[in-house]
C-alpha cells in the first residue's frame, strides 16, 4: 500500500521563500510527488520552477493538463490556471477563481484529498487572509494530514492563523522544520483508513475544472446567504464545514470569511469613489446653472442651484474625508454607514 506519497504546498506572499527553505532541506531520496500552488497575477510570467529547481534537487515544472504525477517531481501551478489533481495525473483549469485567485490553494487541497484520501500531507505557508483553510479541512476530512507554518514565523501570519483558528491541525512548526518533518511523515506507514465519500467535494472539484454536469446542474452547495457575490454580484451560498464558514455563488466563485469581508471593503471603497464622481458633477452642474440664472437676473433660481451646489460638495466632503484617512476595513464599513445617513440628510 502507498504511504503518504502526495504533498500539497500552498502559500501566497512570503510563501515563496518558505517554499525555497522547504525545497532545499528535502532528501534527495523522498517518496512523494510534491504541488504547489503560489498566488499570482493571472497575466503574470511565474519562474517559480526555475527558482525552485535552483533550491533543490527536484526537478520543478509548471505541468501540462494530463501530465501523469511521478514521485520526485515538484509541479507548480502556473499563473490563471487552477492545478487539480486525479487519480494519476494532473489537471488544468480556468474554472471560476476562489478566494480571487487562479490558481488557489483550496481547488488543489480538495482536489487531492478527494483522490488521494489518507495519502495526503497539506502545508499552508506565509501568506494573506484564508485560501488553504478550507483545502486544509478537506485534508483532514479525507485522513490526510496536515502542517501549517507557524504564524510567529511567517512572513504573513493571515494563511496560517486562518487555517489554524478553524482546522484541527496536526503540526504547527517554522519553514525551517517542515522539510524534515515532511521526510518523517512520508516514511511513516500508512494507517488503514475508510474511504470517506464527501458528494459535496466532488462537485466543487467538478466547478474547479469546469466540469458541464458541475457548472450547468441546478444543484449548489450550502444554503443562501442573502449576500451577493462580489465578483459577478450573483447570489451567494453559504457552507458550513465544523469551523470554517465560506460562500460559493451559483456560478462557482469562492471565498472564505475573510477573503469576502475583504472583497466587500474592496466593493465599498469603489463605490465611494462613484459616489463622490457622481457628486462633484452634481455641483459643478449646479454651479453651472447658477452662473446662468444670475446673468438673467433670477435670483431665486440662482439660489436654488447655489444651494444644491453647496449641498452636493458638503456630501462629497464626507465621502472624500473617509477615503483620505486610509480607513481599516472595519471602520470603512462603519464609515459606510456613516456616509449613508449623512447622504440620506439624517
Amino acid at each position: 500500500m502507498a504511504g503518504r506519497d502526495i504533498i500539497v504546498i500552498g502559500g501566497s506572499a512570503g510563501g515563496v521563500q518558505a517554499l525555497q527553505r522547504i525545497v532545499a532541506a528535502l532528501p534527495p531520496q523522498l517518496e512523494a510527488a510534491v504541488f504547489t500552488v503560489v498566488h499570482f497575477p493571472s497575466d503574470s510570467t511565474s519562474f517559480l520552477p526555475q527558482i525552485l529547481l535552483r533550491s533543490g534537487r527536484f526537478p520543478a515544472v509548471h505541468p501540462e493538463d494530463g501530465t501523469m504525477i511521478r514521485h520526485g517531481v515538484i509541479y507548480v501551478a502556473p499563473p490563471d490556471r487552477h492545478l487539480t489533481l486525479q487519480h494519476g495525473h494532473v489537471r488544468l483549469s480556468r474554472g471560476p477563481r476562489e478566494n480571487g485567485h487562479r490558481p488557489a490553494v483550496d481547488p488543489l487541497f480538495r482536489s487531492a484529498a478527494r483522490a488521494y484520501g489518507a495519502r495526503v500531507i497539506g502545508v499552508v505557508l506565509s501568506g494573506n487572509l484564508d485560501d488553504g483553510t478550507a483545502g486544509l479541512a478537506a485534508v483532514r476530512r479525507h485522513g490526510g494530514l496536515t502542517v501549517v507554518q507557524d504564524p510567529e514565523d511567517a512572513m504573513y501570519a493571515g494563511m496560517p492563523a486562518s487555517a489554524i483558528q478553524n482546522v484541527d491541525v496536526d503540526h504547527v512548526v517554522p519553514a525551517a522544520g517542515i522539510a524534515a518533518l515532511l521526510a518523517a511523515l512520508v516514511d511513516e506507514p500508512l494507517p488503514p483508513a475508510e474511504a470517506v465519500s464527501e458528494p459535496r467535494d466532488d462537485l466543487e472539484v467538478g466547478i474547479a475544472e469546469l466540469e458541464a454536469a458541475a457548472l450547468e446542474g441546478d444543484e449548489r452547495p450550502g444554503t443562501p446567504s442573502g449576500y451577493s457575490c462580489p465578483s459577478c454580484h450573483g447570489s451567494l451560498f453559504e457552507i458550513q464545514e465544523g469551523e470554517v464558514v465560506r460562500f460559493r455563488c451559483r456560478v462557482g466563485h469562492a471565498f472564505g470569511s475573510d477573503t469576502l469581508l475583504h472583497e466587500q471593503a474592496g466593493a465599498v471603497e469603489g463605490a465611494l469613489w462613484t459616489a463622490l464622481q457622481s457628486l462633484k458633477e452634481r455641483a459643478a452642474m449646479a454651479r453651472r446653472m447658477e452662473r446662468r440664472m444670475a446673468e438673467r437676473g433670477n435670483a431665486r433660481s440662482a439660489d436654488r442651484f447655489r444651494d444644491q451646489a453647496d449641498d452636493a460638495d458638503s456630501r462629497a466632503s464626507v465621502i472624500r474625508e473617509v477615503l483620505r484617512t486610509g480607513a481599516s476595513m472595519d471602520q470603512r464599513f462603519e464609515a459606510s454607514e456613516e456616509v449613508d445617513q449623512r447622504l440620506a440628510g439624517d
